[in-house]
């Protein structure tokens, strides 16, 4: 039965969010970008210089001394390319004349307290705007992204508004930290693959090389990247339909030209990485850093266990969605081009500690453990490996009860919804989207459970809110139904104020904090051995 007329505009008017996305999809960008602005320079621009040390000053040590010709300092993550961003940021600053201070040698002594204050608090807040344009790129980039994948704008403004409202981002978006630039090209690889996996072309291969190169360049960046590259095959396994199946071109003759190119382009990318993948796993260089193997007293193992999976799961996804053979092995060649492409960016800036840390990642993650886990890898105990898991979970479900372990992360409140959702959504028919829903969170969980080895900081937030975002508009877009339930518009009003109340507090309490810089004392010397500070013991000496 079709509605009348005067049917539609009121159920038009009772959906829950219409009110929210009342300014339209460009305006509501345009509002959330200048909100951002706002946050950024009213508690992130303006605060003093040493508040956020941990990792500004430790990032822009590094920049200063590649400027100075020395090699990078810091490679605890490995901070790869944010360093080399900021150094030739520093660079672009220092020729157009707005900043002096862009290189060890032009640093003031320490012995020159204003002096130094005056460059460094120059030195940092040039650094937090590079931050702030690169977070605020992310968001403009999630957004197109999430616009192609749900159907709806409305919900994708308010899943865009939920990630730049995110405690994640209000970390990110005003200090210089390495997860952003680390997981959000793993996020925006995986939200490529849903998009062209749902419509068939003939350039669909070079997408999927393009998701392969965002992945490494993650994972050059941070290696606990390698935790989400990890799920991803899998994860992208229900995100098909009617129009995956391959189009004409890849079911007949022209295919094979293709394949012969993409054949050729694999081959030319291996030799061209090759020296890196040599070094990579030079077993002297490994000894030297210290990396003990993970398995079985070999190095590579699990490595070779993860390119066999990314091939078993797309042969599996080709066989769900009726991709061709053709089209299969193009992809496969092509991704492995595109992988191989992204490690050159290691040779920007070449140093042998970022490309072993980046071929073995988890060894160098197991450098920076707690000293249980580290004891459970150590003897390979698959026992205490799971319990020490089990106890993440556990830890993690506390986490996101809010309760019992309060955090600055709003998007916990989602998963309050999402899970109810995943259930309404099946017994409702809506069985994909309960399917992606419920592996995006299971993989959220799976990677805040090993994140709490590390204390679950709020930097590490980035790694999986967005897979929480993502779960909750695939279900929104499906259970369109659920808008306009009577109790809709209170439950979107209290999540839209805790999002910005719960998300900003963390910002908001660095920037009203009163302690000193005397802490970062406990560290300088070792991560900034040629860069004294006025007030930490011997400086001025």
């Amino acid at each position: 039965m079709t509605p009348s007329p005067s049917a539609a505009p009121a159920r038009a008017r009772s959906d829950a969010l219409a009110p929210l996305t009342f300014l339209g999809w460009r305006w509501g960008l345009v509002a959330i970008v200048f909100s951002l602005a706002a946050s950024f320079f009213l508690y992130g621009y303006a605060v003093v210089y040493w508040r956020n040390a941990d990792m500004d000053f430790m990032v822009i040590y590094s920049a200063l001394a590649l400027n100075d010709g020395k090699p990078q300092q810091f490679f605890d993550h490995t901070g790869y390319l944010t360093i080399v961003s900021i150094k030739v940021w520093f660079e672009l600053l220092h020729g157009l004349g707005l900043l002096d201070s862009w290189s060890l040698s032009s640093m003031p002594p320490a012995s020159d307290a204003s002096a130094f204050d005056a460059a460094m608090t120059s030195a940092v807040r040039a650094g937090r705007l590079l931050a702030w344009l690169i977070a605020t790129t992310t968001v403009l980039i999630f957004a197109s992204l999430i616009r192609a994948i749900v159907r709806d704008w409305r919900v994708a403004l308010i899943a865009t508004f939920a990630f730049a409202f995110s405690g994640a981002l209000a970390v990110h978006l005003r200090i210089l930290r390495t997860e952003l630039v680390a997981a959000c090209p793993v996020l925006f690889a995986l939200m490529i693959l849903i998009v062209v996996g749902r419509c068939a072309s003939v350039g669909r291969p070079l997408w999927l090389a393009l998701a392969a190169a965002l992945c490494v360049l993650g994972l050059e960046n941070k290696v606990q990247a390698i935790l989400l590259i990890a799920a991803l095959p899998v994860l992208i396994l229900p995100f098909g339909g009617a129009a995956s199946a391959s189009v004409a071109f890849w079911r007949g003759r022209r295919a094979l030209a293709a394949a012969m190119a993409s054949v050729g382009a694999a081959v030319a990318a291996g030799y061209a990485a090759w020296p890196l993948i040599a070094t990579g796993f030079d077993r002297t260089l490994l000894d030297a850093a210290a990396f003990h193997p993970l398995l079985l007293g070999h190095f590579g193992i699990y490595q070779t266990m993860l390119l066999l999976l990314i091939g078993g799961c797309m042969l599996a996804y080709a066989a769900i969605w009726r991709i061709s053979a053709a089209e299969t092995f193009v992809s496969t060649t092509l991704v492995a081009a595109g992988a191989l492409v992204a490690l050159l960016a290691l040779n920007l800036d070449y140093n042998t500690n970022n490309v072993i840390a980046v071929f073995n990642p988890l060894e160098k993650m197991l450098k920076f453990v707690d000293a249980p886990t580290a004891a459970a890898a150590n003897k390979s105990g698959l026992a205490d490996i799971f319990w020490l898991l089990l106890d993440g979970i556990a830890s993690v479900a506390a986490r996101y009860s809010f309760v019992l372990h309060s955090s600055p992360r709003p998007t916990v409140f989602l998963t309050w919804l999402i899970v109810p959702g995943i259930v309404y959504g099946w017994r409702r028919g809506e069985r994909q989207a309960a399917i992606q829903a419920s592996l995006l969170l299971m993989v959220a969980i799976g990677i805040d459970a090993l994140g709490v080895r590390r204390g679950l900081k709020s930097e590490y937030f980035i790694f999986t809110d967005p897979l929480i975002i993502l779960a909750g508009a695939v279900l929104l877009d499906r259970l369109v139904e659920l808008r306009f339930h009577k109790w809709a518009f209170p439950i979107a009003m209290v999540l839209f104020a805790l999002q910005i109340v719960v998300g900003q507090a963390e910002p908001i309490k660095y920037a009203l904090q009163r302690r000193g810089p005397e802490q970062v004392c406990e560290w300088n010397q070792h991560y900034m051995p040629l860069l004294p500070l006025p007030w930490c013991p011997g400086a001025r000496s």
